[in-house]
């Protein structure tokens, strides 16, 4: 049996500025963006450069629970690991982009790793692995 994630659901405000900054600031790609009129929502679907499976799907909030939970799916934990081939390359980017890092660099045994924020709050952890 060989199974994968496809996609992983992200609770946002509202989809346009979801995308701004998924593909705007972190340079993600606009995977797919259908407007479905019968359930008033788009399918929107980002992914991070070079991404051969996950991808991130854009979910705008559609009642207060819902609302409630954007920029905290997680309860203040970190929600997602971007792994990179060069830390300093896209942390020196994020930050020239005005990326907020709530955690600064730091080197472990596992590799390079720095928390940052999305545009909602949630904690992203950027992380090149040792090899």
């Amino acid at each position: 049996m060989q199974q994968s994630l496809g996609q992983i659901a992200l609770v946002v405000r509202e989809y346009d500025e979801a995308i701004d900054f998924y593909v705007g600031k972190l340079g993600f790609t606009l995977v797919e963006d259908t407007c479905i009129p019968e359930q008033d929502k788009r399918w929107v679907i980002v992914a991070p450069p070079g991404s051969a499976e996950t991808r991130l799907l854009l979910a705008r909030a559609t009642s207060e629970e819902q609302a409630s939970r954007i920029g905290n799916q997680t309860g203040g934990r970190v929600f997602l690991f971007l792994v990179t081939d060069d830390f300093w390359r896209d942390f020196r980017d994020y930050k020239a982009k005005g990326i907020v890092f709530v955690r600064e660099p730091k080197e472990g045994s596992y590799g390079t790793v720095a928390v940052f924020e999305d545009l909602y709050g949630n904690l992203w952890d950027l992380l090149q692995p040792r090899i």
